[in-house]
């Protein structure tokens, strides 16, 4: 259903995203990424490595890293995607928010909600 290829919309040094293989259908699950969650004291150290990008907060007092596909998810301001945290199985779920054709790089908002304009926290002076 969905695959890591090259993506045009990344500027990191792999340029990767996760893409459609078929066709799916808005509110179909696309992945579940288990998490390792840590306590938000120990994000300093986390702050001192490339994984820094890419954690994301976990309920009020840890953030986690995503195994799976989970990190790989490039970022747009009209997502075709989105996510829950499932905090009882320990995962992020990623759903389809519109239909997705095959070959279509699937994008969720950073932010959370997918209609949240903010910027991004790596964008902010």
């Amino acid at each position: 259903m969905i695959e890591v290829k090259t993506s045009e919309l990344s500027d990191g040094e792999f340029n990767r995203g996760v893409f459609a293989t078929r066709d799916i259908q808005k509110g179909e699950l696309l992945h579940a990424a288990p998490v390792i969650a840590y306590p938000n004291d120990q994000h300093q150290y986390i702050e001192q490595t490339i994984l820094a990008d890419y954690a994301f907060e976990y309920g009020i007092n840890h953030s986690a890293i995503l195994l799976g596909y989970g990190m790989l998810f490039n970022h747009s301001y009209e997502p075709n995607a989105n996510y829950i945290i499932n905090f009882e199985n320990h995962t992020f779920e990623f759903y389809a928010y519109t239909n997705i054709e095959a070959g279509d790089e699937i994008l969720i908002n950073y932010n959370g909600d997918v209609d949240d304009k903010d910027p991004l926290w790596f964008n902010q002076d």
